[in-house]
């Protein structure tokens, strides 16, 4: 599963992690995620995450 890292603070979004403290289960695919999740340090939305390289 591919990574996607926020553009604005550079936090890495796992899918093999999750997001647990914010109620997404390990396993989630980026594209999966809800619509109106936030990115846990910042805030920002899904789009400004870029797929890892």
């Amino acid at each position: 599963m591919k990574k996607y890292v926020c553009e604005v603070c550079g936090y890495v979004y796992d899918p093999e992690v999750g997001d647990v403290d914010n109620g997404i289960e390990a396993g989630t695919k980026f594209e999966d995620l809800p619509e109106d999740w936030v990115c846990p340090p910042c805030s920002m939305g899904k789009d400004v995450f870029a797929e890892e390289n």
